[in-house]
């Protein structure tokens, strides 16, 4: 590419935390530039983030509707390459669909849909529409997680036989000591705009995709107890499962946003039959290896002794901490290598592009809806149907 690519945004207006996040990765290798958006449901508002943004007033728009209509009629060297949608879960659908039918990339937030149904749409539209789709499971984006899961595509665990992934939050606890009044002060627990599930839609989800990635094994089947502490409301706060997996292997997954004194403390084990491997969120930059009659190893981002895969999304030398921003700002990179392609006519590489993408975003679905019909049946086993 001669130019940097043209992105557009919905949502992610002022004061919204995830939308400053994707700016700042979008932005962060220089190949990027904001030029459009429709960053609330609030005409004023959207107005005014365009201001902070310092975009042209007339790519500033109303409704996403109006945006998608306007950017796909400009000519292909004025309108935006791609739009980030980062709205709530209700509105990716309709959001994506738009512009996908305009001709327009998309990066998308998870989860990909508001249902399963939805999921399976949106990937026949972007299938058909042969454009790219990125989802932002943004945790696949640090090199200690691609460092990872090279080592298990190079066999180096041996055939995997247990899977363990965990994402313990403790921001909500506090809700549970209040007096129930029915009031539902986040939206991630109102069912009519998150879906199904507030837990393992918002948090567990990326513990799937996790396991999904590093592993490469797809979900068979789960038993699972979504349990729902904080009064007054209906969507899950809390989720523990077994799982197996296609081929054999089992697995745990646990997801919770009342683990009293917990951050954001997403971590995997991955055990084989001649090794496994750790890694934890809150300490991205290592990547721990076990042996059974060998002493473990710590492996950490940045060393001459990484592969070429996490060596590819490392920007600093080793010593210098990479995290969340460049994590998300990788899923970006990759998207960027597609759409670019795209737009030269070489798309798609043989080799794949390495983000999440709309398959990813059907499995997700798949996964929280199958967790919510077993929970209801008493962890009862549910298959797992996605894609």
């Amino acid at each position: 590419m001669t130019r940097k690519l043209r992105m557009g945004m919905v949502g992610g207006g002022r004061g919204a935390f995830i939308g400053a996040v994707h700016r700042m990765a979008a932005n962060l290798d220089g190949k990027i530039e904001l030029v459009a958006g429709c960053f609330s449901s609030n005409a004023e508002k959207s107005k005014l983030s365009g201001e902070d943004f310092f975009l042209d007033p007339s790519r500033v728009y109303t409704s996403y509707t109006e945006m998608a209509k306007t950017e796909g009629a400009l000519p292909l060297g004025e309108r935006i390459d791609f739009v980030s949608i980062v709205t709530r879960n209700d509105l990716h659908f309709p959001v994506a669909k738009a512009f996908l039918e305009a001709g327009i990339h998309i990066v998308c937030e998870k989860p990909m849909a508001f249902s399963l149904a939805e999921a399976k749409e949106l990937k026949k539209i972007v299938v058909e529409s042969g454009l790219v789709f990125a989802l932002t499971h943004n945790y696949t984006g640090y090199p200690m997680v691609k460092e990872a899961r090279a080592m298990v595509k190079a066999g180096k665990l041996g055939r995997i036989l247990k899977i363990v992934a965990e994402y313990p939050q403790g921001y909500a606890v506090g809700a549970i000591k209040q007096q129930a009044d029915g009031a539902i002060s986040n939206w991630r627990m109102d069912p009519s705009v998150a879906g199904v599930s507030n837990c393992i839609g918002d948090i567990g989800s990326h513990a799937e995709n996790l396991a999904r990635y590093i592993t490469g094994l797809e979900l068979e089947e789960i038993a699972a107890d979504l349990n729902t502490f904080i009064p007054g409301r209906t969507l899950d706060d809390d989720g523990s499962m077994l799982v197996r997996y296609e081929g054999g292997a089992r697995g745990v997954l646990f997801a919770s946003q009342i683990s009293t004194g917990d951050e954001n403390n997403l971590n995997i084990r991955v055990y084989g039959e001649d090794a496994s491997i750790e890694w934890h969120q809150e300490h991205p930059n290592e990547l721990i290896v076990k042996f059974a009659d060998a002493p473990r190893q710590v492996w950490r981002r940045g060393n001459s002794y990484n592969g070429p895969e996490a060596a590819k999304y490392t920007r600093l030398p080793f010593g210098h901490p990479e995290a969340f921003i460049e994590a998300f700002a990788n899923v970006y990179l990759a998207a960027t290598e597609a759409i670019s392609d795209h737009l030269a006519g070489n798309y798609p590489r043989a080799e794949g592009y390495d983000f999440p993408d709309v398959d990813d975003g059907v499995e997700g679905m798949a996964f929280i809806e199958a967790a919510v019909a077993s929970s209801k049946e008493n962890a009862a086993w549910k298959p797992v149907h996605g894609a």
